[in-house]
């Protein structure tokens, strides 16, 4: 193993991964953390926490992720081009670092129109791939991005990357590849709700070999209620949710039956991708319902973890 990765150490030895996503509260209180991280822990391998999902302000992911790390817990930070250019990114990950963080999940980030902050500027000094290479050669050549080289140690991160295979799917296993090649070692991709056309998106993914390269971890975001699953499918590109699916929501009368049902729905969607042939494992997005993770994970017996924290 190149870290002290958790989530590395599973996947090194084809265990079948389970990571989760912990919403960041919108102020400073560090206790909506640590009680969010002990619902988590011992179900998943490592928790992930956005950084201004929809460009909406909330508390920083390298510092939610440095509190869940105190509870025992292995961290995903997110870092976004959106928000930060070149020279802010470098130092950013050279302190996670040195925080302990042993994963880091690149994305260019949302949109800033999709938030609530329409005066912000997007920095986007460059975008996800080139973050990726960046961060190997950081650890991989100890240079920085301006080729400066690194005296002393050297970030230590498993590297992750996003893939969304319900938005233009052809582009979206080019930019995969991209991603990849620039040295990308897991993927979580996009919420699944339709999979057979998530199938029909490994298969491309397998035709040019892909997931022998990387390990891919198949998003799952368990539904509370049929108007939400309206919304999502209305409103979030490429979140693709069946009718049938909104209508199995919608025919159960009580809000408790609908969140059974969600959660039943997620276990059925986790057990039809432990059978696709490059699936390394599931990441799972709650979206603020952090309980539902523990019984997602029981149903589809994904508990124990081989490497409880």
């Amino acid at each position: 193993m190149k870290t002290k990765s958790n989530l590395e150490r599973v996947v090194e030895v084809g265990h079948f991964a389970v990571t989760a996503e912990l919403s960041p509260p919108q102020n400073a209180d560090p206790e909506v953390v640590r009680r969010k991280a002990g619902i988590l822990k011992g179900y998943i391998d490592a928790f992930n926490v956005p950084d201004g999902q929809s460009a909406v302000v909330a508390m920083a992911s390298w510092a939610a992720c440095i509190i869940g790390k105190q509870e025992g817990l292995d961290p995903i930070v997110h870092m976004t081009c959106r928000d930060r250019n070149r020279i802010a990114l470098q130092m950013d990950i050279l302190g996670i670092a040195a925080l302990g963080a042993n994963n880091i999940l690149c994305l260019s980030g949302d949109l800033v129109s999709f938030g609530n902050n329409p005066e912000a500027t997007s920095v986007l000094d460059i975008d996800s791939v080139q973050l990726i290479k960046i961060l190997r050669d950081l650890q991989d050549e100890k240079r920085f991005q301006n080729g400066e080289p690194i005296t002393g140690r050297e970030p230590r991160l498993f590297v992750g990357a996003v893939a969304n295979p319900f938005l233009d799917p052809d582009n979206q296993v080019i930019r995969l590849a991209k991603k990849v090649e620039a040295g990308a070692e897991f993927i979580q991709t996009q919420a699944i709700y339709d999979i057979e056309k998530f199938e029909k998106w490994m298969q491309m993914v397998r035709d040019k070999g892909l997931h022998h390269k990387v390990s891919i971890l198949a998003g799952i975001t368990p539904l509370k209620s049929s108007g939400a699953a309206r919304y999502m499918k209305a409103k979030i590109p490429g979140i693709d949710i069946p009718d049938e699916v909104i209508e199995r929501l919608r025919s159960v009368r009580t809000k408790e039956q609908v969140s059974r049902e969600g959660v039943k729905i997620a276990v059925e969607t986790i057990n039809r991708a432990k059978e696709i042939e490059g699936i390394a494992g599931v990441h799972i997005m709650p979206l603020e319902w952090e309980e539902a993770v523990p019984q997602i994970c029981q149903a589809s017996g994904l508990y124990p973890r081989p490497f409880p924290e």
